[in-house]
């Protein structure tokens, strides 16, 4: 834009250039076909407390789910209504695995390494339970392995087709912060969510609220960055009534 003064004084402004750009919503892209990959992961470290004792987080109550599987039921059932195929990559880390015992950081909870998918949050939550039975809660706290083997699947897709969401949830402080800060350059943003509420239920509550409130902005920054648009809506597209934020 530029500017002149003419014989009477007042000012011609001269437009040089315009654009126009349009505003796209979470809603659009997903709308028009780009799928949220929901991946899990949970601590399975001896600090959590013998799952056999009520004062363990993986406490095995028969009669309500605990803090691990409110976790899980929290965010799970918000997020699968973005996912078209409800089939989630589930993992444990810090456990001795069978047969050998070996120490595991990244082994899928329905115990197929081939094919780690749980069917829904309910498949999740069985498999989970499944394997509080079959492994041994040990250790350290890391979180570079299971991170690094998502970032890897997310690497592979550069056209905004797919965008891949991680939750870890674990009790304490990270044993590999070193090697956890570098895979997470390759899987950003982390948002660290510390419960101190000590009410369970209110913190699932918060822990929906608060975490999935920011995926459609880091959604949009993502795409924006990557000069991604949405695909053109198909005719029939299965998610078009979603709601229109998370």
């Amino acid at each position: 834009m530029s500017q002149e003064k003419t014989a009477e004084g007042t000012r011609l402004v001269t437009l040089l250039s315009f654009k126009a750009e349009s505003e796209y919503t979470f809603v659009d892209y997903i709308k028009g076909g780009t799928q949220l990959n929901f991946t899990v992961a949970i601590d399975f470290t001896a600090s959590n407390g013998n799952p056999s004792q009520p004062t363990s987080l993986h406490y095995m109550n028969p009669y309500q789910l605990n803090a691990y599987g409110m976790a899980l039921k929290a965010v799970g059932e918000i997020i699968q209504d973005y996912d078209s195929d409800k089939l989630f990559p589930a993992y444990g880390f810090g456990a001795k695995i069978p047969p050998d015992g070996k120490i595991s950081h990244e082994f899928p909870l329905n115990g197929d390494a081939e094919n780690p998918n749980c069917v829904g949050i309910q498949g999740v939550l069985e498999a989970y339970f499944k394997s509080l039975r079959t492994v041994k809660l040990y250790g350290p706290t890391n979180f570079a392995p299971v991170i690094n083997q998502v970032a890897s699947s997310a690497g592979e897709v550069t056209d905004g087709s797919q965008y891949y969401v991680l939750l870890i949830i674990t009790d304490g402080v990270i044993s590999d912060m070193v090697q956890t800060k570098e895979a997470v350059v390759n899987f950003v943003p982390f948002r660290d969510y510390v419960d101190r509420s000590g009410n369970q239920v209110l913190s699932m509550a918060r822990l929906a609220k608060d975490v999935l409130a920011e995926i459609p902005e880091q959604f949009l920054s993502y795409m924006k960055s990557c000069d991604i648009k949405p695909r053109p809506i198909p005719p029939s597209a299965p998610l078009q009534n979603l709601p229109m934020h998370i």
